[in-house]
């Protein structure tokens, strides 16, 4: 009982913040938010969380990384990988290597190894924060991609490097030829692993539901087993259970294009992943600000017995190591930006140079979120001959520090770097998007003209009723070709018709999707297009097929 009377508090923590952060005068991140919430449950209450670090990285970190994987857009990678893969591997290891060092002459207290697995997890970048600081405003949408594709990855690069640091604390030896070996067999085998699973419960489950019907539940439940399955089958078989979560999620997109699944199964999982991301970030950030006061003080007595400072060195601690991160990524990103400039004209492309506020945005975006805090919770308690783990109440607490600060100077930053936008952001109308837009229309034409012929045939002299009802659905698509654009109030209107016109239009809608599928599996439109597209039809499905 006391298990679930603490999770209770904890979830209506994270329902409450929500409210707060609308109510509160001063703009503030919902994490900042849930932290302090987390703080008062500490002061207030005696819940006394006790974390099992192997427990808490297996029940979020999965989960939050497959996501990641998943809703990242795999054309963005591909565009930009030179400049993704810099930032997302070439930083983070120039950040443990720089920072680790830099740590440790600052606090000799702290082992170099713990040094560097403190640098490794506060590597890895959150664009969930970033996107709803710059609600609203304008950031360039290039950017915007790169530094998703750049999270994604450094999540994965940043906790193989902290797991390298940690096993090194705990063995107390290091080399580079075997990690540089270990490396190799860790990132292969997990991305082989997480596709491997992917693929395989995607072609059992498609095959199950072509057999035998589709139970929208057990999709649902089956995306969901999914990260766990590569992550556990991955930590068994000694290869990247982090990298497996990843590229299980990256795998999950393009099984997705293939359009097996049904609206409403689409609609279902869609809902509920929203809602794991939503508490899974939530509860992390919560549980963080419960454990601030224990960690506070854990860390302030072990400054204060080694060196005899006072609880401002550890202020002192966090400003210097969020200034050295700042200078690092800002020097970082410029050079990596005006690589990739000479690059492109050098091949006769166009990309634009590097702009000042563009590479401070990117620095600012450097906030560190819940993949960090979720990661530094999981540090070993005690070393295997049964002592403590060498000050790591003290990393909890930088780590903690970090992100908090960063994300502070986010939401100051970033609102005076990123002007608003000039208007509600809006799907992009190209001219690739207005060619698939049209094709899906006459494949939904030729459906609802099969579909007709088909009933037509079974009719007793009610032949005009089938015409009647295609006619006003085909009336609907020709509009959308002559204007590239659908009015949905007369669509709704219109397919209130009766049941055959019902049944044509779920024909019509499915040959659409199948066009915006293989027009994403064809790189002719954006994956996140597409899946705009691929929803909006889905809406309309489920409303249909409720009927």
């Amino acid at each position: 009982m006391e298990t679930i009377g603490i999770t209770l508090v904890l979830l209506l923590a994270v329902v409450v913040s929500g409210p707060l952060e609308r109510i509160l005068p001063l703009r503030i991140p919902r994490p900042l938010i849930q932290i302090a919430l987390g703080t008062a449950i500490a002061v207030f209450t005696d819940l006394g969380v006790e974390l099992h670090p192997q427990l808490f990285f297996l029940l979020f970190l999965p989960p939050l990384l497959f996501l990641d994987g998943w809703r990242t857009p795999r054309e963005g990678l591909a565009r930009d990988f030179g400049l993704i893969m810099a930032l997302a591997f070439g930083l983070v290891v120039f950040t443990v290597v720089g920072l680790g060092f830099f740590i440790h002459w600052m606090i000799p207290i702290m082992p170099l190894p713990v040094a560097f697995a403190l640098a490794a997890i506060i590597s890895p970048t959150d664009t969930l924060a970033v996107s709803a600081i710059l609600s609203g405003r304008a950031m360039p949408e290039r950017l915007m991609r790169v530094l998703e594709g750049e999270s994604l990855l450094n999540d994965a690069s940043g906790l193989v490097c902290m797991q390298f640091a940690v096993a090194a604390a705990m063995t107390g030896a290091f080399s580079l030829t075997a990690a540089a070996e270990e490396f190799v067999w860790l990132a292969t085998g997990g991305a082989a692993v997480g596709i491997a699973v992917t693929v395989v419960a995607g072609i059992a489950k498609n095959w199950i539901s072509d057999k035998f019907g589709e139970d929208p539940g057990a999709q649902v439940l089956i995306s969901i087993l999914i990260p766990f399955g590569a992550y556990l089958l991955a930590e068994q078989i000694g290869c990247s259970p982090v990298l497996a979560a990843v590229a299980a999620g990256l795998t999950m997109t393009g099984l997705e294009q293939s359009g097996h699944l049904q609206a409403v199964s689409r609609l279902d999982r869609k809902v509920v992943w929203d809602i794991i991301q939503y508490t899974a970030n939530g509860i992390v950030f919560v549980l963080l600000g419960e454990q601030l006061p224990q960690v506070i003080g854990r860390a302030a007595d072990l400054v204060r017995d080694n060196n005899g400072f006072d609880l401002s060195w550890l202020a002192l601690y966090t400003v210097a190591i969020v200034g050295l991160l700042a200078v690092m990524r800002y020097s970082w990103v410029w050079v990596s930006l005006s690589l990739a400039a000479a690059w492109a004209r050098y091949r006769g492309q166009s990309y634009q140079s590097p702009d000042k506020r563009h590479v401070g945005a990117a620095t600012l975006s450097g906030v560190r979120g819940a993949v960090t805090l979720a990661g530094v919770l999981t540090l070993p308690l005690h070393l295997p001959d049964g002592t403590h783990f060498p000050a790591r109440d003290l990393a909890v607490f930088l780590a903690a520090a970090v992100i908090i600060v960063s994300l502070v100077l986010a939401s100051a930053g970033l609102p005076l770097l990123v002007p608003r936008a000039s208007a509600p952001r809006a799907m992009r109308t190209t001219k690739a998007l207005s060619a698939v837009q049209v094709d899906a229309s006459e494949a939904a034409i030729r459906a609802i003209e099969a579909a007709r012929h088909k009933m037509s045939e079974g009719e007793d002299g009610g032949a005009p009723l089938s015409a009647e009802a295609a006619a006003h659905l085909i009336e609907i698509y020709r509009r959308r070709i002559e204007a590239n654009s659908q009015d949905e109030a007369q669509a709704d209107a219109l397919f209130r018709t009766g049941e055959m016109e019902r049944e044509m239009h779920i024909a019509a809608l499915r040959a659409e999707r199948g066009v915006y599928f293989e027009a994403a599996r064809k790189r002719r439109v954006s994956e996140e297009d597409a899946r705009r597209l691929v929803m909006a039809l889905d809406l309309l499905e489920a409303r249909l097929v409720s009927r």
